[in-house]
């Protein structure tokens, strides 16, 4: 269980609170308007972010004394954070080793990552020399290695086209059923919401709601979703 209690934070004139509990295995989505808190409760999960007051615990461990590092979480941006002086498959490597002294078993383990998200023969290119999906499937093939039980994701497909959104979203679905990973993924467009995630949070007016069924939520919004949704 993912559990935030009783949190607060503020940073100037912003303050966002949560108190909610996240099953494990579970999709969630996270839907509000800009400038809500939705990425800040990401970075309150993988701690980039401290809170003034509450806990933040998994599986009944505290992890604010941890750094991120130390984290059970996986982090995906909106960039990928992809190193372009890498090739892909040095991207994909860091998932297991950040020195990327892999041996021939871990070298292995990329090379599979890479089939399994459909680049099985990219892995010396360059990410400047990949499509934006292509790129988005190296970042999702070094979470797949990383095996971490939490999946953070900041609006990690915002860019792409409507076709490829979706494919990389069945792709997401596809990884997280592999890895049993409990994902929370940031979005603006409530079709994600629909077609990932089971639960999804609002995000409004200083609080992160407690997760709700998808679709009973988005078929009938209470008043500031259904503003926000227009």
């Amino acid at each position: 269980m993912l559990e935030l209690s009783d949190i607060h934070v503020a940073r100037g004139d912003f303050a966002l609170a949560a108190d909610l509990r996240i099953a494990p295995g579970a999709r969630v989505a996270i839907i509000g308007p800009s400038g809500s808190g939705k990425s800040t409760l990401l970075s309150l999960i993988g701690g980039f972010l401290t809170p003034q007051r509450g806990q933040v615990s998994w599986q009944g461990t505290d992890l604010l004394p941890l750094s991120p590092g130390q984290r059970p979480v996986s982090f995906l941006f909106q960039d990928q954070n992809l190193f372009p002086h890498l090739s892909v498959a040095q991207n994909v490597g860091l998932g297991l080793r950040p020195d990327l002294r892999l041996g021939p078993d871990q070298q292995a383990q990329v090379q599979d990552a890479l089939t399994q998200v459909g680049l099985r023969d990219m892995g010396p290119r360059k990410p400047e020399n990949l499509s934006g999906g292509q790129q988005s499937r190296v970042a999702l093939a070094r979470v797949l290695l990383r095996a971490r039980p939490i999946l953070l994701l900041d609006e990690p497909f915002s860019a792409l086209g409507p076709a490829l959104k979706s494919e990389m979203l069945a792709l997401l679905g596809r990884i997280a059923d592999r890895t049993r990973a409990t994902v929370l993924m940031v979005t603006h467009d409530p079709g994600d919401a629909r077609a990932f995630a089971d639960q999804t949070i609002v995000v409004d007016q200083g609080r992160a709601e407690a997760p709700q069924p998808t679709q009973a939520l988005l078929d009938n919004p209470p008043a500031a979703l259904r503003a926000y949704l227009g």
